[in-house]
């Protein structure tokens, strides 16, 4: 007789944005979940490129160009390719937060000179640091509109010169909210995963927390996911050692074997 698959008859709720989503909804079906994909963001163009397109305009001026997510690679080299199609390169050095970022810039024909072993900005600042003199050095962030200030005051404080610029948005995904949340205030969710702080915010403006004990359960990519979790009044059961996707289902496999 086959065993059952270790997350067979388990419901599981992917809140990471549509096009990033397929990794993780796959690798937890092929465990035996059953997958709710409700990507709790979407990621938009900045509604004023001014601050970006001015700064690929003197790109040659930085020495740094530092990406903490995928979506700003990707938003980064999109824009570059239409104002600035003839721009070079070849003299900056990358700095990525983690593989799937470096992965990303890999593509594009860059390789990240820092990649930190845990993917936080403080471990960026620290790998930056380790490999190169930060005073005096001009970085360039290219990121989400509500990421967070710990990266440059770092930079900034050890006497970087820093421009940090929207390249992309992120905003609620309303409807695919309500439909996640209506599942877990029914008890149809055995756990919802949470990738960003910006997924957990947006998942619980529309859900109080409090209709999610005894529930469902939540799963965090992170510490600074987890923090954000915390700080809307939910404990995260599930916090990944490795702030991967990857690193997030042994999470959450560990979790259902420990059970």
């Amino acid at each position: 007789m086959t065993e059952p698959l270790p997350l067979s008859g388990r419901v599981i709720v992917v809140t990471r944005p549509r096009r990033q989503s397929r990794p993780l909804a796959d690798a937890l079906r092929r465990l035996g979940a059953t997958v709710v994909e409700a990507p709790a963001i979407e990621i938009e163009p900045p509604s004023d490129f001014r601050a970006l397109d001015e700064a690929l305009g003197r790109i040659a001026q930085y020495d740094w160009v530092v990406f903490t997510s995928v979506n700003g690679v990707e938003a980064f080299f999109d824009r570059l390719s239409e104002v600035e199609p003839q721009a070079s390169l070849s003299s900056q050095r990358f700095a990525a937060i983690g593989p799937a970022t470096a992965e990303s810039l890999r593509e594009r024909g860059f390789e990240a000179e820092v990649v930190p072993e845990k993917f936080v900005a403080e471990e960026v600042f620290r790998a930056i640091a380790d490999r190169s003199e930060v005073s005096g050095k001009r970085f360039l962030l290219p990121r989400a509109d509500i990421a967070r200030g710990a990266l440059p005051e770092l930079l900034r404080a050890a006497g970087g010169m820093v421009d940090v610029v929207v390249a992309y948005r992120t905003v609620p995904a309303e409807e695919e909210m309500r439909r996640a949340s209506s599942l877990v205030e029914r008890g149809e969710v055995d756990m919802v995963t949470f990738t960003s702080a910006s997924t957990a915010r947006s998942f619980f403006a529309k859900l109080d927390p409090r209709a999610v004990e005894g529930r469902a359960i939540a799963a965090s990519i992170g510490p600074i996911t987890s923090n954000a979790l915390r700080s809307l009044g939910v404990r995260p059961a599930v916090e990944a050692e490795r702030f991967t996707t990857d690193g997030l289902v042994e999470a959450i496999l560990r979790h259902y074997r420990g059970n």
